[in-house]
């Protein structure tokens, strides 16, 4: 029996597991005790292996749906870009990438586009997850890693905020730390417009109109500054901007804030004062941050921790809850529209002067930046010719699915790269099988910046390639060769070419190797030096800016992007349930996941358990089961993400963009029921 210690390959814990193949072939899972998951997994990483020999697995490219062979496809991509570059200019291709990919692969994807195809436009789906609290952080402290301290933290905590995430649902592991912190005495409040499987079990819950979290951070700011509660030494010694944010504080007040949010004076009152009774940790997730102030939410409660004093102090702090399994990591190393490895900014000259070295090109070279995901998706077939997918399913993740649906279907040349034929791939004129996670290594980055090994268990199927061979193949075959520039598609040799491109930056790996990574059980970015440890907690004496101090910034609360009315009187919101994952291309293919979409509402809007019922938006319209619910709030309703076809909520959320970030307002949009037809 073949055996190996990697990780999960769903969401960003990164459970630590262990997979086994029997003579017969069959892969087994088994647990680990790895300091993120202490040995427990959830649903999906107990049946993540099988995927791995699924009736449904790709094993051969697919021209126009039908089979060909790998130079027949290489040979018509090829083709069809050199065609569109030619006559459209080098922008006109683009590449669209995933925050479930390695960093091997993020790291030449980012290379791949600036260098093989010379384009500016290339981003990636986690713009539709991590943005927000990525651009406030950043904002904030210079810096961003989803929890700028260990996991191990949150149970040390006297008071626990978790603003906008179900744990117990999306990544039930973690849910361990929850529950040994109130076992520990602490009080833990959340945020949420249902009554999820996290809320019920917190001391407080907390139940805001959808799209008032930030009025509600503004109000608990408002009330330990009129409490006497914040910690004026620290404001003074360690940040920069503390008068203007008080200033624009005095304007919340609790009857005020009770008014907008519909949270009680009462139980804001409780959570400040909780709040600052000890060490306290402030959590953020989609739910508070994919919205079009999504970034200014998170910032309003950066200020909160900041005006505590909770930042850099242990079992204290404010941290993003990162979602996708490399959601960290991909953020990191240039898959996004500005950013270069390191976390450089690709304006940065400095920054284009050293990555180029790295790459033996001319830092002029190098285009700038480039479109969001969202805004490069809505012009594929307009100034965008051509889109090549990795590790993402924009049919069913995409906000204003319909409309991206078209885009998609309007381009010259849609290549996707995937092991099943995803909602995207049926669309595709070229699909190119490659492996899975038990079939390749590689390194991945976890929710609290802990670089991990992913280890390749056996070979992958006949005919199917690796990720980073279709790039370094793709790049040959456009010429990189010719230009000086070597893709490779051994992991372990691109990651060593990583390390160089990121030393220095803000997510500096360069003391980071994966023998280092093997001995230590994971090293935190940022890490120098290979004599170096790495850093488990970021701020302990000064923040990531050019004067060590965290930046507060003055924000204010404003309606969502869309209103309700007389003809959408309800709020949507929409995010994810336990068997299920991001756009379902996985998890809807494990026989012992399956679930069937749904719509929660309360009782009080007319409809009967199990009835069918037809949701619509001003963009589009969905159809899924009823289930009732008496503790979702009246004007609200909520659908999983992860279908497609009739059930797609993503047909129905809205595409307004935060100013900043980019992201997507897909927690909240107005929209109107009715009976559907069976």
């Amino acid at each position: 029996m073949r055996e190996v210690a990697t990780h999960c390959p769903y969401c960003a814990l990164q459970c630590g597991m262990m997979l086994r193949e029997g003579a017969d072939g069959r892969v087994e899972v088994g647990s680990r005790d790895f300091p993120t998951n202490r040995g427990g997994l959830c649903q999906k990483g107990w049946t993540a292996a099988e995927l791995l020999d699924h009736p449904e697995r790709l094993t051969t490219p697919l021209i126009s749906g039908q089979p060909a062979t790998w130079d027949e496809a290489y040979s018509l991509i090829v083709a069809k870009i050199l065609d569109i570059q030619l006559t459209h200019g080098p922008d006109a291709v683009a590449v669209f990438g995933g925050g479930g990919l390695t960093n091997e692969k993020c790291y030449s994807l980012g290379k791949f586009a600036r260098v093989a195809l010379g384009t500016k436009n290339i981003d990636y789906n986690g713009r539709f997850c991590m943005s927000s609290a990525a651009a406030a952080s950043n904002r904030a402290f210079g810096i961003d890693r989803g929890l700028p301290f260990p996991m191990a933290d949150i149970a040390k905590a006297d008071t626990l905020l978790l603003v906008g995430g179900n744990v117990a649902e999306t990544m039930p592991p973690f849910a361990r730390y929850l529950t040994e912190q109130r076992e520990n005495g602490g009080v833990q409040i959340v945020v949420d417009p249902r009554a999820t499987m996290t809320a019920r079990a917190a001391t407080i819950h907390l139940q805001p109109t959808p799209g008032t979290d930030l009025a509600l951070a503004l109000g608990l700011l408002h009330l330990v500054i009129a409490e006497g509660l914040i910690d004026q030494s620290y404001l003074d010694e360690r940040t920069a901007g503390w008068e203007a944010v008080r200033a624009s504080a005095a304007g919340y007040w609790p009857a005020r804030v009770e008014r907008i949010t519909g949270v009680p004076v009462t139980d804001l009152e409780a959570t400040a004062r909780a709040l600052a009774n000890g060490r306290a940790i402030i959590l953020t997730a989609r739910g508070a941050e994919q919205h079009s102030k999504g970034v200014d939410t998170v910032t309003a409660l950066i200020n909160l921790a900041l005006a505590l004093g909770l930042p850099g102090r242990p079992g204290s702090g404010y941290g993003c809850l990162t979602g996708q399994g490399n959601g960290q990591g991909g953020r990191e190393h240039g898959q996004k529209a500005d950013q270069l490895p390191g976390y450089r900014r690709i304006d940065d000259p400095v920054a284009r002067s050293h990555v180029a070295s790295v790459w033996g090109v001319e830092p002029e070279s190098l285009p700038g930046p480039g479109l969001s995901a969202y805004e490069l998706l809505d012009c594929l077939g307009k100034e965008v010719k051509a889109l090549l997918v990795f590790g993402s399913n924009p049919v069913v993740s995409a906000p204003h699915a319909n409309n991206i649906t078209k885009r998609l279907e309007s381009l010259d040349l849609l290549v996707v790269c995937d092991f099943v034929l995803s909602e995207t791939a049926v669309i595709a004129d070229v699909v190119l099988p490659v492996t899975q996670w038990a079939e390749e290594d590689g390194t991945m980055t976890n929710l609290e910046g802990r670089v991990l090994r992913r280890r390749a268990l056996r070979e992958p199927p006949p005919g199917i390639g690796t990720d980073l061979a279709v790039i370094a193949e793709l790049a040959s075959k456009l010429g990189s060769g010719e230009k000086g520039v070597r893709f490779d598609s051994d992991p372990h040799t691109v990651f060593e070419e990583l390390r160089r491109a990121t030393a220095g930056g803000v997510a500096d790996y360069a003391g980071v190797t994966w023998e280092r990574v093997d001995a230590e059980g994971g090293v935190f970015w940022p890490c120098p030096d290979a004599d170096r440890a790495g850093t488990p907690r970021l701020f302990e004496k000064s923040f990531a800016t050019p004067d060590g101090r965290a930046r507060m910034v003055a924000v204010e609360h404003r309606p969502v992007a869309e209103e309700i009315d007389s003809d959408f009187p309800l709020y949507l919101t929409t995010g994810r349930v336990l068997t299920q994952y991001q756009s379902g291309a996985q998890s809807r293919r494990v026989k012992s996941l399956r679930g069937e979409p749904f719509i929660e509402l309360h009782p009080d809007l007319g409809f009967a358990e199990g009835q069918l019922v037809r949701v619509t938006s001003r963009r589009g319209e969905a159809v899924a089961p009823a289930r009732l619910s008496a503790t979702i709030r009246p004007d609200t309703v909520f659908m999983p993400f992860h279908y497609a076809g009739a059930a797609r909520a993503n047909s129905l959320t809205s595409d307004a963009l935060d100013p900043i970030s980019r992201m997507p307002e897909f927690k909240v949009c107005a929209v109107r029921l009715e009976a559907a037809q069976s």
